[in-house]
C-alpha cells in the first residue's frame, strides 16, 4: 500500500487573471518582497523611489541611521514627494511644498499656521514595514506581519557563515531578463534541479555535482544545497581556502526572492516581479566587495546569461504555453522520501504554499 500521489496545481493557478488579482493584492503586500540594497543609502537624507504592485514607495535614511519606506505621497493632495534617487535634510512635495522630517512627521507647509485647526503633529506619511536583512531591504505591506526571521529561520546565520564579506558587498552587475511565463512557472523552475542534467549541462558540468544536490524547506524558504565541481572541471577559478569554497547554496525566499552563493563565496541574487498572469521579470544580480568591477564575476555573468539563463527561458515560456493546452491535466509530482536531484518535495511545497493561501482566500482546486 503506498500513499495517494500529489498533483501539480490546477492551470487556473497560473492564467486566470482572477488569481493573479487576489496574489497582486492580496499576497504580494502581505509578503516580504525586496525594495533594494543599503549600499544605495549611505548618507543621512539618501533616498530612492520604486515601484511595487502599484504603489509607489521610497527609502530613506534617517538621522538614527534608520531605513525607513514610506508610500512616495503626501498626505496633503496625493502628489508624490520623490523621484529617482537623491539626498535631502527634508522631504519636501513639490505640489504644495508640505515639509515632512526623515522619519515622516510633518513639520510645516505654507500657511498652515493660519488654520488653527491643523495640527501637524497629527499628520504623517504612511509607513511600511521594513527589514534590512545582510544589506538587503525588504519590505511588508502587512504592518502585523512576521519578521524575516520569523518566516525564514535560521537562513541570515546561514548566509552569513557563506558570505564573510557580506557587509562589504554591494551591486556591481543587473540583468533584466524578461520571461512570457506566469511568475509561479518561473519560481517552480528555479525550485527544482529534476531537470538540471538534461537541460542546463554547463551548470551540471561546470558548477555543481548533480547527484549531491538536494533542497528542503525551511519556513517558508527553499534550501538548496550541493558540492561544486572541483579542479579543471570548474568553469572559473575558485579560491580553495575559504570556507564552504567547494560548495553551492541557494536560499529561496517565498514568494520571490532567491540568495545564491556560488562557489568561492560568489554572491548572486534573483528577485521576481510579475507583470500580469502571463509575464514575468527576472532581474539577477551580482555582487562584489564596495561594488568594484570584477573580471571573474562579469564573466561568470555572461556564461551565465548565455547558457543556464537563455536555457530557462526556453523551458518556462515552453510550460507556460503548455499549462493553456486543452491536452493538459496536473501530472503526478516525483516525490521521492529520500530527497535528492530527482524528486520534486520542492515543488509539492510551494504548491502547499499556495494552496494555503487561496483557501484563505475561499480558493481550491481539485488535485
Amino acid at each position: 500500500m503506498t500513499d495517494a500521489p500529489v498533483y501539480a496545481l490546477d492551470p487556473s493557478y497560473y492564467s486566470d487573471p482572477k488569481i493573479f488579482e487576489t496574489e497582486f493584492k492580496q499576497l504580494f503586500t502581505s509578503t516580504w518582497q525586496f525594495a533594494g540594497h543599503a549600499s544605495q543609502l549611505v548618507q543621512t537624507g539618501d533616498y530612492f523611489a520604486f515601484e511595487l504592485f502599484g504603489e509607489g514607495f521610497f527609502c530613506v535614511k534617517g538621522e538614527d541611521g534608520q531605513i525607513r519606506t514610506f508610500y512616495n505621497v503626501c498626505q496633503h493632495r496625493a502628489h508624490p514627494l520623490v523621484n529617482g534617487c537623491g539626498s535631502a535634510s527634508k522631504l519636501t512635495c513639490p505640489y504644495h511644498a508640505w515639509t515632512y522630517d526623515l522619519k515622516g512627521q510633518l513639520e510645516f507647509g505654507p500657511n498652515l499656521k493660519s488654520v488653527e485647526a491643523i495640527d501637524c503633529r497629527k499628520i504623517r506619511l504612511t509607513e511600511v514595514k521594513t527589514e534590512v536583512f545582510l544589506n538587503f531591504i525588504f519590505i511588508n505591506m502587512d504592518l502585523e506581519s512576521n519578521s524575516m526571521d520569523q518566516w525564514f529561520p535560521g537562513v541570515r546565520d546561514e548566509i552569513e557563515q557563506f558570505l564573510s564579506d557580506w557587509s562589504s558587498l554591494a551591486p556591481v552587475e543587473w540583468i533584466e531578463i524578461n520571461e512570457n511565463c506566469n511568475w509561479k512557472v518561473s519560481v517552480e523552475n528555479y525550485s527544482e534541479c529534476y531537470h538540471c542534467a538534461l537541460n542546463h549541462p554547463s551548470f551540471a558540468t561546470g558548477v555543481i555535482k548533480p547527484n549531491t544536490y538536494d533542497i528542503r524547506p525551511q519556513g517558508y524558504c527553499l534550501r538548496h544545497t550541493t558540492e561544486a565541481r572541483t579542479g579543471k572541471s570548474m568553469s572559473y577559478p575558485v579560491n580553495k581556502s575559504i570556507p564552504h569554497a567547494n560548495e553551492y547554496s541557494s536560499w529561496y525566499l517565498w514568494p520571490m526572492f532567491s540568495f545564491q552563493v556560488y562557489p568561492g563565496q560568489v554572491l548572486n541574487t534573483y528577485h521576481w516581479r510579475p507583470v500580469d498572469s502571463e509575464k514575468v521579470v527576472v532581474w539577477r544580480g551580482w555582487y562584489t566587495k564596495d561594488g568594484e568591477k570584477n573580471e571573474t564575476i562579469h564573466q561568470l555573468a555572461i556564461q551565465d546569461r548565455k547558457t543556464t539563463v537563455a536555457e530557462d527561458i526556453r523551458l518556462v515560456e515552453s510550460v507556460h504555453r503548455g499549462l493553456k493546452s486543452r491536452g493538459y491535466s496536473p501530472g503526478p509530482l516525483v516525490i521521492d522520501p529520500k530527497f535528492g536531484v530527482n524528486s520534486e518535495h520542492s515543488i509539492a511545497t510551494l504548491h502547499s504554499w499556495m494552496r494555503e493561501f487561496f483557501k484563505g482566500q475561499g480558493y481550491s482546486d481539485q488535485y
